[in-house]
């Protein structure tokens, strides 16, 4: 068996051990020296590795390798009914940065039930969306408005800030909204497209105090 050989079985193995420590540096061994036949490898960890830092190496390692690789494997994981797998595809996805993957991002992405694979569709799609399609991707977007806690919550209105004013008239649509957590999440994502400066949490105890003292909604 050539060294090649030995050095790509040794990684591929590597990504399986138990240890954390050792799985890490099988990923930054593989990206140090990308090898395509590590990439299947790579994206089968990404699906089932526990830990936060090593997915973020493994992806790391996907991104050393080309594109014309990556991508179309990637975006067959976009279909996977494993929800980790999705996340993790779309985040990958968002790195590589090919703007090719964009029509595989769906409505369904978007909206996916998994906060996870949502927040990581909002940070892909607003990275690889085509500029004439920003502003359906922003009407998309804001029917997420009031999802989640308060992560979730940010990572939505971060999404809608990088479409920048063209996100405005959906945002604003919004700000009416009969459900009241929806209209306190579009309110401060409003004030932060006016003010990127603002801390959200400001932004959104802001809106609070605006829906409480406007006209009461009903709310679902």
């Amino acid at each position: 068996m050539s060294p090649e050989n030995t050095n790509t079985m040794a990684a591929l193995q590597g990504l399986q051990n138990s240890s954390s420590t050792v799985r890490l540096r099988a990923a930054l061994a593989v990206g140090t020296a990308p090898d395509p036949r590590c990439v299947d490898g790579l994206i089968a960890r990404c699906a089932v590795e526990p830990e936060f830092y090593v997915r973020d190496m493994l992806t790391w390692a996907l991104t050393r390798h080309s594109a014309e690789i990556t991508v179309p494997k990637l975006i067959d994981e976009l279909r996977s009914d494993c929800a980790q797998a999705r996340s993790q595809a779309l985040h990958t996805l968002s790195k590589v940065g090919d703007r090719q993957a964009w029509p595989a991002i769906t409505r369904a992405h978007l909206t996916d039930a998994d906060d996870e694979v949502a927040q990581s569709a909002w940070r892909a799609a607003v990275i690889l969306v085509p500029e004439v399609e920003k502003p359906e991707l922003a009407e998309v977007l804001v029917t997420q408005l009031g999802r989640g806690g308060r992560e979730t919550q940010l990572s939505l209105s971060r999404a809608l800030l990088a479409l920048g004013e063209v996100a405005e008239p959906a945002v604003r649509v919004a700000t009416t909204h009969r459900v009241v957590r929806v209209r306190q999440h579009a309110i401060a994502t409003e004030r932060l497209l006016r003010h990127p400066d603002t801390a959200f949490e400001f932004a959104l105890e802001e809106a609070k105090r605006i829906v409480a003292l406007g006209p009461s909604g009903q709310e679902e």
